[in-house]
């Protein structure tokens, strides 16, 4: 992320030079994180905390309204997106033993369903599982994992459903995926989820209907595929 909105992002060598001098923020991308590759992380965010510094909210939205960056390394945001257990298992606790803060985005409706019927909802929706994943496991995290995590990391919605921003069109739509995660995220933490993302990383900007929507429900930042954006 750069503090320039998109509309002034600069050329590609300004980005670079940016880039080399610290001016943005990194994003990391993970999903299932199976316990079968603990090492694996565990050395990958190891990595990752010797050259970066962590991002808290606060960090970001400092960030933001300054355009500085106030830490002596770059910022390093991983995010783990879905709400798997295995995130609540795994990811946390390396982020932690690594002293990063880590940045999770649940699909808030995956962690309603029953466990018996979590590995068929997570193949109709786009959630990828893997070998370890069992049918009959549970495979998604709680809402108390959720409680816990977010004493010590962001925890935010990924719609509910894992939805795309293309397929929201009514007025239930955006109930359901934007305005009902929000509040459900709230209640359980006691804060205030800032930030959201959809299925195939859509930009803030693509849908007039979706953009505004975001806003109404409270949200400050969108996460895309390549950028993370205000929402002001």
């Amino acid at each position: 992320m750069s503090p320039n909105p998109p509309s002034r992002l600069p050329s590609f060598a300004g980005q670079e030079a940016g880039l080399r001098s610290g001016q943005y923020l990194r994003v990391v991308n993970y999903h299932n994180t199976p316990h079968a590759d603990v090492e694996k992380i565990r050395a990958e965010l190891g990595e990752l905390a010797r050259h970066f510094a962590p991002v808290t909210l606060d960090d970001l939205d400092r960030f933001r309204t300054t355009g500085h960056w106030h830490k002596d390394r770059p910022g390093i945001i991983p995010v783990f997106y879905e709400g798997y257990r295995n995130n609540a298992e795994v990811a946390g606790p390396l982020a932690e033993e690594a002293g990063l803060t880590a940045w999770f985005f649940i699909c808030t409706a995956f962690l309603d369903v029953s466990v018996a019927e979590q590995f068929d909802y997570a193949n109709a929706h786009n959630i990828d599982l893997v070998e370890e994943d069992r049918s009959g496991d549970r495979l998604a995290m709680t809402w108390d994992d959720v409680a816990t995590l977010s004493r010590r990391h962001v925890v935010t919605p990924h719609t509910a459903n894992h939805a795309e921003a293309a397929s929201l069109r009514t007025a239930a739509d955006l109930e359901r995926e934007i305005f009902a995660p929000k509040r459900r995220m709230d209640e359980v933490t006691g804060q205030d989820a800032a930030s959201t993302a959809f299925l195939w990383g859509t930009p803030y900007g693509a849908n007039p209907l979706v953009d505004s929507a975001l806003r109404d429900a409270g949200y400050r930042y969108q996460f895309g595929n390549t950028m993370i954006q205000h929402l002001g």
